[in-house]
């Protein structure tokens, strides 16, 4: 694999370009924007583009070095696109609601998902049988609250690497205990935010679905090629794995050599 690719062009039909209404912004903002339109404020994309592919190339090499990501978007708009982007490429991801001490109180997070593990063999093994209804349900509600806010982080094993967040605004407790305990942070930026604390700033659009939908697309890819460097440089064989990639192999090809061995 190599890192991913993307056209100004692109950003500009995913609505990227689009912050929010003039009086709707954070002045720490205006070096990031273009000018004005309708009353909305234009980011300049010629800035976006290269921030962009510093954000990627800095996920890219903290997967690369063996490190974890961690997706946070909590807000309508991002939550289903986040934790399926981090789904897709193995990591980890917050799209309910940002616990306080989610980071820097890992202990008493890590005795939380210890919880939700224990009720998942419980209620999945069958071992609640002898409890009324009304325990069982206690048990089944505690569960999906605890899967709600800790399921997309309940493999981690630790403390992130790096994190990706749309929405700064809403995420800005994530990005202060992140600051707090060194982690680099990547971050959407719209006109609205504020970026202190954001190491790998990205000026735009955070409201968009499919503006959303992009910068996700580019970190999973961004994270597969991380991978894929890890393996490169570890000596990994992919012959000797008890499961081999799948190969697409096209129909004609197959045609061909079933008819060459006749």
């Amino acid at each position: 694999m190599s890192m991913p690719t993307f056209t100004m062009r692109q950003l500009v039909e995913a609505g990227v370009h689009f912050g929010h209404n003039t009086r709707r912004w954070n002045p720490k903002m205006a070096p990031f924007l273009f000018g004005v339109r309708n009353g909305i404020h234009i980011i300049d994309l010629q800035q976006s583009v290269p921030m962009l592919h510093a954000a990627m190339t800095a996920v890219r090499n903290v997967v690369a070095g063996g490190g974890r990501v961690l997706f946070v978007g909590t807000k309508r708009a991002a939550s289903d696109t986040v934790a399926e982007a981090a789904k897709k490429c193995g990591q980890y991801y917050v799209n309910h609601r940002w616990l306080g001490g989610m980071l820097t109180n890992w202990k008493t997070i890590s005795l939380s998902i210890k919880r939700l593990r224990e009720l998942d063999e419980q209620l999945a093994s069958g071992a609640v049988g002898g409890l009324t209804k009304k325990e069982q349900l206690v048990l089944a509600r505690e569960k999906e609250k605890l899967d709600r806010a800790l399921g997309g982080i309940k493999d981690m094993g630790g403390l992130p690497d790096i994190l990706f967040i749309i929405d700064t605004n809403k995420e800005s407790l994530a990005v202060q205990e992140a600051n707090k305990l060194g982690i680099p942070v990547v971050a959407i930026l719209d006109s609205n935010s504020d970026p202190s604390g954001v190491q790998f700033p990205v000026p735009g659009n955070d409201d968009a679905i499919r503006a959303i939908q992009t910068y996700c697309d580019l970190m999973v890819a961004s994270v597969l090629d991380g991978i894929q460097a890890e393996i490169g440089r570890s000596g990994g064989d992919i012959g000797a794995a008890e499961e081999a990639p799948v190969e697409v192999i096209a129909a004609e090809a197959v045609e061909g050599e079933a008819a060459s061995a006749q």
